[in-house]
């Protein structure tokens, strides 16, 4: 399950289990419903602490994915959970939007789906260089967006990149990445982390109830798009 180190300058969430390379239960780092309560409770702490510590976010994985997204096999077995599991989902990115720190995706290897849009979420985005893809395949596996979103990835985009990610479900490596605006630079995968803490580091110093507050400003359309419940007509 997801884990969290401190530094001086940072905080680091993994998003797979510690000590291994692979979660053998959820090797994908998938948003199953224990995921996203374990992320949730990890930011939890990191929240309670921005007001009080002067530190940034990372927000990595390690092995073959960053997160695959959505936990398929959940969702296929439970579709009348669908819209609340969703709403979840929505919840997630709403609370990594607004967190009162500075947030740093390190994009360590796939990044898919719902998986794309949390990345989309951190405030800055580094990518390793020479493996993984960031990548919205709904299109090309029949799933539509929910409102949230598309929301979500038309406000972080421009509008040519959100238009050929969630149109095409096209497969950008890191250098079609940094040059479509998905991410912000690209950077070796054994020093990916650490230009990651770098970056997060810079910024810690505006972390307090204060940037929560410009974050929400900020952000406000797309959050209360994200707060509206998921229909069952979406299926």
């Amino acid at each position: 399950m997801p884990f969290l180190r401190e530094s001086d300058d940072v905080y680091e969430l993994y998003l797979g289990t510690e000590g291994v390379e692979l979660d053998e239960t959820n090797p994908e780092n998938r948003f199953s419903p224990g995921w996203i309560d374990a992320v949730n409770e990890l930011l939890d702490q990191v929240a309670e602490a921005g007001s009080s510590s002067k530190k940034g976010l990372v927000i990595t994985a390690t092995g073959k994915f960053f997160t695959n997204g959505l936990d398929t096999d959940f969702v296929f077995a439970n579709a009348d959970k669908l819209p609340a599991y969703l709403d979840d989902v929505h919840a997630l990115y709403a609370k990594v939007l607004t967190l009162p720190v500075a947030t740093v995706a390190a994009i360590n290897g796939h990044a898919f789906g719902a998986g794309a849009m949390l990345a989309l979420c951190a405030d800055y985005r580094a990518m390793r260089a020479d493996r993984g893809f960031w990548s919205l395949p709904e299109a090309a596996l029949n799933m539509p967006f929910t409102a949230g979103m598309a929301a979500l990835i038309r406000t972080r985009l421009a509008d040519a990149a959100a238009t050929d990610s969630m149109l095409t479900s096209r497969r950008y490596g890191a250098d079609d990445a940094v040059s479509s605006g998905i991410v912000e630079e690209t950077a070796p995968s054994e020093g990916l982390v650490e230009r990651a803490r770098a970056v997060a580091a810079e910024r810690a110093s505006t972390a307090g109830a204060n940037l929560a507050v410009i974050k929400k400003g900020l952000r406000a359309p797309l959050l209360e798009t994200l707060a509206i419940p998921t229909p069952a007509s979406l299926l």
